[in-house]
């Protein structure tokens, strides 16, 4: 499982589309423990590492990214079903996504629980500077509403977040500088997808409450 504390964004170095899916290699800085078959949270989804290395080892990685371009990398292959119900199907060489690989045994648990199974794709409808902080305002996508509260977690592309309001059809979250310097969420528009995952408690409550009816 992962926290929602994103340990940094990668850059898509090239995707390559097959028969069964997507495979994208993505470039990181500081993964110095990856391997085969590990747990990767990319923007919100859970993944499979494949393969790694490093940049400079790659012939195919694409071209770099300047002086500050990624030293590793790692390929993940997206099932055509991962593709269908997220956006990472859309990226291209150059984009960023938000990275954390699994919490370990022994970690702290900073965040909350989240699992990497997005639930749907939501929409950014308004971005509002409030002081030295930001207000993102996102859609509730049919059907997920009951499990969006006030004061309630929310992970969003990856990134555990509080909802601070909720609407008929959308909901607020306050964004501090430094989650707002060390994701994605920096290069965000009116309009850019997110993979939302609910907070899986109130899907277990549900069900069980559903057996009282």
């Amino acid at each position: 499982m992962f926290t929602g504390i994103v340990e940094g964004t990668g850059v898509v170095r090239d995707r390559t589309e097959t028969a069964d899916g997507l495979r994208l290699r993505i470039g990181v800085d500081g993964f110095d423990d990856l391997h085969h078959g590990q747990s990767i949270s990319v923007s919100g989804v859970c993944l499979t590492v494949e393969t790694f290395g490093p940049i400079e080892a790659s012939t195919d990685a694409g071209p770099a990214a300047g002086p500050d371009a990624n030293d590793d990398w790692f390929e993940v292959f997206l099932a055509a079903e991962t593709v269908a119900k997220t956006y990472l199907g859309e990226l291209r060489a150059g984009d960023a996504v938000n990275v954390e690989r699994a919490m370990p045994a022994d970690g702290r648990f900073d965040g909350h629980l989240v699992q990497g199974h997005v639930d749907t794709v939501a929409s950014i409808e308004a971005i509002d500077p409030v002081g030295e902080d930001w207000r993102f305002t996102f859609s509730i996508p049919a059907g997920h509403g009951r499990y969006l509260v006030e004061k309630g977690s929310v992970t969003l592309d990856g990134i555990s977040l509080t909802v601070a309001e909720r609407r008929e059809g959308s909901f607020d979250v306050a964004i501090i500088p430094t989650t707002y310097d060390l994701t994605t969420l920096s290069g965000k528009a009116v309009g850019d997808p997110v993979h939302l995952e609910v907070d899986v408690i109130a899907k277990y409550v549900e069900r069980m409450v559903e057996g009282y009816r």
